[in-house]
């Protein structure tokens, strides 16, 4: 457990931004370099050892305009040695450098040799590479909606490990049509990144070498992996339970869950409500007022807060954890807002109604229904494995939808706990969810329906990536396969799910290769 820390302390940092280190003819070229350093997470905590891109955690903010490219070397310049402990049992880590990474952007449309497929991973100075490595530097066209994404460490076998140490960052694609609408700008536009973490009495990250075990089953390998893992303490860019002065006007925060496991009910204690005008894929087609937003890992909310009404007072980001919460679970509070600052000038930014048009695709030729079953098993010592439609990593690619078509992925959730399913490519539209007698599942084999087909939620109507597919329940999306072709994956968020093994591979496939 993480020792007491006092709450509201430290001031919020603002995410400093990439600068290109050079700019040529394909665009702005950045390079981000992984590396090991030491940063003060609170202020009654020693520095803290981490890993970072450009030695930051948050890594910096890449912001760009839409269709404008970059290129970026994503380059480990990290030691031979972990910091967490490292499972080697599972996805042959054994046989495996230590220290491995490769970045993907997620909610990129990106081609797939810039994709960073877990297979294409590289060690420091690229001195060793996977089997699936391709290139050093990435290059992303930025030719879709303007959105918040982000960027993170995605290695086969240690992805849990190295977002936990630090490797996360966020990215911004801007556009005309946001700029037309008058939303907060400039420093009333906050990107908050939001993770759990425990810590160690000397400061440094805590993170479990095994679960509990079960006395009746064969020893686990030590270090072994976790089933999932929730820290005792929320960060928000970079620090523990952090405060924010504002000013009594609107700000626009692009939140981002980049915790491992761990899903926000996330609510302000002064009754205020959220507008929502974003989600995973950009502007929603109108403002949703939310009062409280679900967010689980991987998701982005793109919301305002007007803080016009509450001058010289003070509003709690908060956490709901429910009505049998554990009395000592601090989590409940997220962050600080001071409304302490003087208005610095008339506040002309508007809350729109309406925000972007988003055609349904619905509309379009369905090609293919995928039922794709969430399931689970054990291994030889006892320990789950998550898997997709019953099938590990290593077995024969099953999913390969033509490019330019259409498909409906129905996800059959028939776990006892909800997962955050994300395809990479592509932005997707929620089309419903419908639950069923899970029970009644398990002991015959039958689907029985207990309600009819429920549509999203408001907020879930736009552009997404990132679907929360609830136990006993049929979560259904609506996918177009596009812009490019090649090897992708789709994978549970929640990251030691992905690691063992709620992560497969798809194939995008020219139809014109196929004749």
């Amino acid at each position: 457990m993480s020792p007491k820390l006092r709450k509201f302390v430290d001031q919020l940092p603002m995410i400093e931004a990439a600068k290109p280190f050079q700019k040529n003819k394909n665009g702005s070229y950045y390079e981000m370099r992984m590396r090991e350093f030491r940063a003060k997470l609170h202020k009654d905590l020693r520095p803290t050892r981490l890993w970072g891109y450009n030695s930051q955690f948050p890594g910096p903010l890449i912001d760009v305009e839409q269709g404008e490219a970059i290129q970026v070397k994503w380059a480990n310049d990290l030691p031979p040695r972990h910091i967490l402990p490292v499972d080697r049992s599972i996805h042959d880590v054994g046989r495996q450098p230590e220290v491995r990474t490769v970045t993907h952007l997620h909610g990129g449309e990106t081609k797939s040799s810039s994709d960073g497929y877990p297979e294409a991973w590289y060690t420091n100075g690229f001195k060793e590479v996977g089997p699936f490595f391709e290139r050093e530097v990435y290059e992303y066209s930025n030719k879709q909606r303007p959105m918040t994404l982000w960027y993170h460490d995605h290695a086969m076998g240690l992805t849990r490990l190295n977002v936990y140490a630090g490797l996360a960052g966020m990215y911004i694609i801007r556009g005309k049509e946001e700029k037309a609408l008058h939303l907060p700008e400039g420093k009333y536009e906050i990107p908050l990144m939001i993770v759990d973490r425990s810590f160690n009495g000397d400061g440094s990250l805590s993170y479990p070498r095994q679960p509990e075990q079960d006395p009746n089953m064969p020893e686990l390998p030590d270090p072994s992996i976790q089933p999932f893992f929730n820290g005792d303490t929320n960060l928000v860019n970079g620090k523990v339970w952090p405060y924010l002065e504002v000013e009594p006007r609107k700000y626009r925060f692009r939140i981002l869950n980049a915790a491992n496991s761990r899903a926000y009910q996330l609510y302000l204690d002064s009754g205020e409500s959220f507008y929502q005008i974003g989600s995973d894929g950009g502007l929603m087609q109108k403002t949703e007022k939310m009062g409280t937003l679900a967010i689980d890992p991987a998701e982005r909310v793109d919301v305002i807060i007007d803080f016009s009404k509450f001058e010289g007072e003070t509003i709690h980001l908060k956490n709901d954890l429910g009505e049998n919460a554990d009395p000592e679970d601090e989590t409940h509070d997220v962050m600080q807002f001071r409304v302490t600052l003087p208005l610095s000038s008339e506040d002309k930014s508007r809350i729109p109604r309406n925000l972007s048009p988003i055609p349904s695709l619905k509309n379009n030729n369905i090609t293919t229904i995928r039922n794709l079953k969430l399931t689970s098993t054990t291994d030889q010592y006892g320990r789950p494995i998550l898997l997709l439609d019953n099938k590990r990593w290593v077995d024969p690619v099953s999913e390969k939808p033509m490019l330019g078509s259409t498909e409906i992925w129905s996800f059959m959730n028939i776990t006892d706990f909800p997962h955050p399913m994300h395809i990479h490519l592509i932005q997707f539209q929620v089309l419903d969810r419908r639950p069923f007698d899970l029970d009644w599942y398990n002991e015959t084999g039958q689907i029985k329906f207990t309600a009819p087909a429920a549509a999203p939620e408001p907020n879930e109507r736009g552009w997404k990536d990132t679907v929360t597919a609830p136990s006993g329940e049929f979560t259904r999306v609506i996918v177009k396969f596009a812009p490019h072709t090649g090897r992708y994956v789709w994978h549970c968020h929640i990251l030691e799910h992905e690691e063992y093994d709620m992560m497969r591979p798809f194939d995008v496939i020219d139809p014109d290769e196929e004749k």
